[in-house]
């Protein structure tokens, strides 16, 4: 990810990686060769994108030096391998108990997840307003997602990404802890209209009423 940043942003950011305790303008300064005020500059930057943030100070023996450090999304935009892990982990799972077992594993985890989230989301009444709830919880975890109507009222959520699409390319049964997870918060019905993992332009859920 840090592709995105510039020679000099990245080269700063690496310097904060290193030194976890903080650093200073004049530290970054002296490593990177570029004045202090250019500092500053890409600390307002980078700050204000939420990848630096000011730490403690350090005595100096007169004013006390601002330290910066990397953020918890900084430090995201070093690569992480977490797709090889989680590969692992689910290959292993399934192997060790079979297709079915796997799937009911899977729609646990989802289940769970999704009875914190109500439990923490106690005051959504409507299907409606957990289906919105639901779409901007998907959006915080990078599902590029929103939530609309289709053309009989029916709630939709409509994801442009999906976190899981490479491991879900591979184990298509990693769908069911994302249907598990929305069926329960909404207690409707789930319809996974169009899945990116079998060749669909987005990952589309519909929300039907269950009958009583």
């Amino acid at each position: 990810m840090l592709e995105v940043l510039g020679d000099r942003q990245k080269q700063l950011m690496r310097a904060l990686l290193k030194t976890k305790s903080g650093v200073t303008v004049d530290e970054l300064s002296e490593t990177l060769q570029i004045t202090r005020n250019a500092v500053r500059q890409h600390l307002t930057s980078l700050e204000r994108d939420g990848l630096v943030q000011p730490a403690s100070t350090r005595p100096s023996g007169g004013r006390p030096h601002r330290l910066y450090v990397l953020s918890d999304r900084g430090k995201e935009f070093f690569s992480r391998h977490y797709a090889w892990f989680a590969e692992l982990l689910v290959e292993s799972m399934r192997r060790e108990s079979g297709t079915d077992s796997f799937r009911k594993r899977l729609q646990s985890l989802g289940t769970g997840v999704a009875t914190q989230l109500l439990a923490q989301n106690a005051q959504l009444k409507t299907p409606g307003e957990k289906v919105e709830k639901l779409a901007d919880v998907m959006q915080d975890l990078g599902y590029e997602s929103k939530s609309s109507a289709a053309p009989d009222g029916t709630p939709v959520i409509e994801a442009d990404n999906c976190v899981f699409h490479q491991l879900a390319m591979k184990h298509p049964e990693v769908c069911d802890f994302d249907l598990a997870l929305l069926a329960t918060f909404t207690g409707a019905k789930v319809e996974h209209e169009e899945c990116m993992a079998k060749g669909g332009g987005v990952c589309r859920f519909k929300f039907h009423a269950k009958a009583h």
